[in-house]
This record gives structure tokens, C-alpha cells and sequence, in this order.
């Protein structure tokens, strides 16, 4: 295997035996076929698009099947083999479509290739078409390339959260399809792939939108709200990844059973939601990020939900009451596919719950793009009479790699006439902290999942507008961790908008050529972060 998409990549430059996050060889060269045939997929598809063909089922299953491949979704290699058949099903399909109008083109090798009767067939098919395989042979195209893969991959996993809300723009699925069907080229210069990179980050804005729009149309606007670290006396269900639906789902489902639902990791943000708030048994929120997992899930005493990404191996001491649902999948873990949760239910009322309250203390959510919007003039005013000096967005995903006390250390030291916007999982590192207020203002406001990150640029947008200047120009930094996909399309997202001076941490991608890097320090102004001391001295003088 060759997988360098993520943050933690084995000695920052790849992982070759087992990936780092848990993932075999054979789910690794099956995730590199699955591309390689979405590819083609997308190629047809866009030749489709050309002639008015356009499948709405081929869209939704291109973004889904992408999804699939991003970090710490999928693990069961099982899985993959239905999407590579249907993936090859759907191309066919439209192909056919499109030979009927008189289109057949001299197809790319993508497009025409035949999937392996067999799993094992199918692997060795994927080693072929691994990352060292590719064709290009200009390090920094490559480079670039692959950054687009990896942002599409972010950009499809919006798209996909978006959908399953009735949020959907063609514009997006075509965006993504034209993308992958360019990453096939061998003709496209620096230039080009340069603006393909920018191209993708739009395409996630637009992504996010719809997301934003599916989240707060369907639950309401965030609102700030106390949310429990502790625990009622009962039994209970644990929900963690980042899918809104399937916690209501299981929240109707659990009313009336005497079962508490707690939220873990990146569902933390869900308890400021009206819609989902309203559940009497929806209790509070245990644990903090992804990567803590095993020992937090080991000590959980009731059934575990995990939906979208941000499985890890599950340990002996829970795989018995883990269940996964949607895309997620690791090999002997209860699968869900019906969205009946009946089977979570009865493994929670089988384990012992929690036999008395506990009281850890709480956290406030809820910051909202509404919530923060609703209070600008009084931000204004405060930023107007000195008494916010400035804003820090440090925001991203958190992860087990060493360096990342930065972001707790860089946080406990923000000078306390200073107000740092958080989202994402790495607000774990700090999110108990108590920073207080400046005039009302809470010094901490947490903005809501890594899905929230609009939420964060609406915010920068409508205070760029009240301060009549642009974005680059507010009193604001922003200091980013990223460790997957769904990172590395917000920084592109972040880079269409032309914001600049982006610090970023703990490492930079393995995947990003020194040349590649030049050009974003010299354009962009990114720089990799140092020590808080250091940074927090550059930026406020």
C-alpha cells in the first residue's frame, strides 16, 4: 500500500505496511480502485452532461462511494466490492446511454476497464492503480493532483451529509465529476492545476451551503445551550461521528425506553439544536475526540453508535456493543443498513447504563452563524471601543500525532482581551476550558462541527462587511489543525476565498511538494505553526 492522505501518515511521509489509522493493505488498494473507477465514472459522466444526460442516481452514488474512501470511514473490505460493481453498473448504463445518441468516444482506460470476479481479484487490480502507479510524472502536477483528490473527497462528504437532508445542487455533483474526470489528464500545466485546486475549494463552499441549509432548515439555527459532561442514572447510548439525522432517528426510536442518549466527539454541537434538544432523554455529552475512543468507549457502559468517519479499531472490551450505520464499517462490527436501530436499543437495555448521576461540570454550544450574527452589533462595538482586541479561529481536526498540546497551550495563553471561535474536534484539546466573557461576550464560542465551517466564514464575511474592509484586513487569525479529506477541502475553500495568513498544524501534508509549498507561502501567506509564544508575538505584535 501507498496512503499519504492523512495528517498521522506513518513518518510524515507515507504509510506502506498498515496504515496508521488501522486500515490493512487490501482496504487500501481497494479504496485506490474504487477512485480509479469513479474516475471513469465521472468521465462518462461528463461527457454525458455534454449531450443533456444527466442520472441524478449516478451523482448521488459518485459523492456517497468518494466518501467512502476519506479517512476512518470504511474498513470492511467486503463493502467495497458492491460499490466497485455498481460503480462499473452505473458507467456501463450511461455509456450505453450515450452510444444511442452517437457518442462514442476513444474511452480512457478508466472507463472501459473490467472489474475482478473476486475480492482478491479486485485488490491486486487496486495495487496496480496505487499513487506510485500513476502516470505523472511532474512532481508538482502529481502533487496538486492529489491534493484535489483528497478535497474532493472532503467536498463529497458535504455533499453527501447534505443529501441525506433533501440539500442538493447539481452544480456540486458536477464539480466533483469534472474533477475527477481531469485527474485522468496528462495535458493540464501548474497553472491549470492550480486553478482546478481553487475550483474544488468553490465547490465545497457551495457544498457547505447546502449543508448549512439542510442542518438548520430541517433542526433549527443553533442556539447556546448547557450541555452536561456528566451522566443521569439509567441506561444509555452513545452517538458519535457527525450525522444529524441518524441521531434524531435513534432519539425517536429510544422515546419512552428510559434510555439516555449521550453524544460523542464531533456530535457535541448537536445539543444546541432545537429540534434535537427538544428529546427529554437526549442528556449530554461524554467523552472528547475521535482518537480517544478506545479508552473512552472500553468505559462506556451502554451500546455505541458510530455514524459517517472517525472509527478506529474497536478493542475487545466493546466490539461485543459497537454498531455502525451508513458508511462506516469495520470487520466484525454489527452493521446497520436499515436505519432501524432496534438491535442498538436491545444491547443498550442488556448492559448494566450508568447506576448513578455523575456531575462533571458542562460546556456551552451553540455559536452558531445566527446565534454570533444575531449579537454583531455588540461585537462591533466591543472591537470599536478596544475592548476585543482580536478574534482567533482555531479550529480543525484533532488527532494522536505528537504536537498538538499546541492548540490547548496556544489557547490558555490568547491575551484575555482576545475571543477564539472554535469548531471541529480539535476544540477538544481546550473545550472545558473557562475563558469567561468580554462584556457579555464569552471569550470561547463554539461554532459546531468541522460540518459547521461555513458557520465560521459567514461569520468573517458579515464582519468584514460591518468593518467595511476585507477579510484579510479584520482583527482576526486563523490557526488550524487538519488531520483528513474534509480539512484539506475547507483549506481550499479557504484559499478560493482568498483569505491569507493561514497558520497551520501540527504538520504539514506529505502529499504537498516544496514546490507546491513555496507557491502557497509566497501567494497565500501559510506558514506552518511554531510555538505559541512565537506566533501569538507575530500576530499581535
Amino acid at each position: 500500500m501507498y496512503c499519504y492522505q492523512c495528517e498521522q501518515t506513518a513518518r510524515g511521509e507515507a504509510c506502506t505496511k498498515i496504515g496508521v489509522c488501522g486500515k490493512q493493505p487490501d482496504v487500501a488498494a481497494l479504496q485506490d480502485l474504487l477512485v480509479y473507477a469513479l474516475q471513469g465514472l465521472s468521465l462518462v459522466a461528463v461527457e454525458a452532461r455534454k449531450v443533456g444526460v444527466n442520472d441524478e442516481a449516478v451523482n448521488v452514488f459518485t459523492a456517497k462511494a468518494m466518501f467512502s474512501t476519506l479517512t476512518n470511514v470504511n474498513f470492511d473490505a467486503t463493502r467495497f466490492e458492491p460499490l466497485l460493481r455498481d460503480c462499473v453498473r452505473f458507467r456501463e448504463v450511461l455509456k450505453s446511454t450515450l452510444a444511442a445518441k452517437g457518442v462514442s468516444p476513444d474511452w480512457h482506460e478508466a472507463a472501459t476497464f473490467e472489474p475482478a470476479p473476486d475480492l482478491a481479484g479486485l485488490v491486486a487490480q487496486g495495487e496496480v492503480h496505487s499513487i506510485e502507479n500513476d502516470l505523472e510524472t511532474d512532481a508538482d502536477i502529481k502533487s496538486l493532483k492529489q491534493t484535489v483528490v483528497y478535497g474532493v473527497k472532503g467536498v463529497a462528504a458535504y455533499a453527501d451529509h447534505a443529501e441525506i437532508l433533501d440539500q442538493s445542487d447539481d452544480a456540486v455533483y458536477a464539480s466533483i465529476q469534472e474533477l475527477l474526470a481531469d485527474t485522468l489528464r496528462l495535458d493540464m500545466d501548474l497553472g491549470a492545476w492550480v486553478q482546478r485546486a481553487l475550483d474544488c475549494g468553490n465547490a465545497n463552499i457551495r457544498a457547505m451551503e447546502l449543508l448549512d441549509a439542510g442542518n438548520t432548515g430541517v433542526y433549527g439555527h443553533p442556539v447556546p445551550t448547557e450541555v452536561p459532561l456528566g451522566a443521569r442514572a439509567g441506561k444509555a447510548i452513545l452517538v458519535s461521528g457527525h450525522d444529524l439525522k441518524d441521531l434524531e432517528l435513534l432519539l425517536k426510536q429510544t422515546e419512552g425506553t428510559g434510555i439516555n442518549i449521550y453524544t460523542h466527539g464531533e456530535m457535541l454541537p448537536c445539543h444546541g439544536y432545537p429540534e434535537l434538544k427538544k428529546y427529554g432523554h437526549f442528556h449530554g455529552h461524554y467523552g472528547t475526540a475521535w482518537q480517544n475512543q478506545l479508552t473512552e468507549f472500553a468505559e462506556f457502559p451502554g451500546a455505541i453508535l458510530m455514524t459517517t468517519n472517525c472509527i478506529q479499531k474497536p478493542s475487545e472490551a466493546y466490539m461485543g456493543h459497537i454498531f455502525t450505520t451508513g458508511l462506516v464499517g469495520w470487520p466484525g462490527a454489527a452493521h446497520i443498513a436499515d436505519k432501524d436501530f432496534t438491535p442498538v436499543i436491545d444491547k443498550a437495555m442488556d448492559l448494566p447504563g450508568f447506576t448513578e448521576d455523575i456531575n462533571a461540570g458542562s460546556v456551552t454550544v451553540g455559536f452558531g452563524r445566527n446565534a454570533v450574527l444575531n449579537v454583531a452589533e455588540t461585537v462591533v462595538g466591543a472591537v470599536k471601543n478596544g475592548a476585543i482586541r482580536h478574534f482567533f479561529l482555531v479550529a480543525g481536526c484533532d488527532g494522536a500525532k505528537p504536537g498538538r498540546n499546541y492548540y490547548t497551550e496556544f489557547v490558555e495563553k490568547v491575551p484575555e482581551d482576545c475571543v477564539v471561535l472554535t469548531l471541529a474536534c480539535g476544540k477538544f484539546r481546550f473545550f472545558d476550558r473557562q475563558l469567561g466573557d468580554i462584556g457579555g461576550i464569552p471569550r470561547l464560542l463554539d461554532v459546531g462541527q468541522c460540518n459547521d465551517a461555513y458557520s465560521a466564514v459567514k461569520i468573517a464575511l458579515a464582519l468584514a462587511d460591518a468593518f467595511d474592509c476585507g477579510v484579510n484586513d479584520l482583527p482576526l487569525s486563523l490557526v488550524l489543525s487538519w488531520y483528513e479529506q474534509k480539512a484539506v477541502a475547507i483549506l481550499l475553500s479557504l484559499l478560493a476565498l482568498g483569505v491569507k495568513d493561514i497558520r497551520l498544524g501540527p504538520s504539514l501534508p506529505a502529499f504537498i511538494s516544496p514546490n507546491v509549498l513555496n507557491f502557497l507561502v509566497e501567494n497565500y501567506d501559510i506558514k506552518p505553526i511554531s510555538s505559541p509564544d512565537e506566533d501569538l508575538r507575530a500576530i499581535l505584535g
